[in-house]
């Protein structure tokens, strides 16, 4: 028991646990929008802004146990994930159009760089002490 109360202080486990619920939540979410007679484009925005939603909450208060107001870090947040998303769908595409790599294995491939710069960016910018204190 001791070995995993340790094993979950840790910011990086409790972020990928953090990731790993979000991801499940957006799914059923666009299952959810799909089954309720929403196109996929509309099920896919409301599914994935659910998880959005989840995984600032989740990583606010669990994962970085961040104190402050969480207002003003909502942008900073989010422009994390934006820069992610786009470093992520980049290598995608290079990967399909300029390597010519099986585009299921060219999007698990853009999986660890948005990984580490989502948990990067939210653990050293977005939910720092700094951020608490100007807030």
């Amino acid at each position: 028991m001791f070995m995993l109360k340790n094993l979950l202080s840790s910011s990086i486990i409790r972020f990928g646990i953090t990731g790993i619920a979000n991801t499940l939540f957006g799914l059923l979410m666009i299952y959810l929008g799909k089954l309720l007679g929403a196109g996929d484009i509309t099920a896919n925005i409301f599914g994935y802004s659910c998880g959005l939603l989840l995984s600032f909450q989740l990583n606010s208060s669990w994962t970085f146990r961040y104190q402050g107001r969480l207002l003003p870090v909502v942008y900073k947040f989010c422009m994390v994930i934006l820069i992610a998303y786009l470093v992520n769908l980049s290598i995608v595409l290079y990967s399909i159009n300029e390597l010519l790599i099986n585009s299921y294995f060219a999007q698990a491939l853009g999986v660890l760089p948005y990984a580490i710069i989502s948990y990067l960016g939210l653990r050293f910018y977005v939910f720092t002490k700094e951020s608490s204190k100007a807030s």
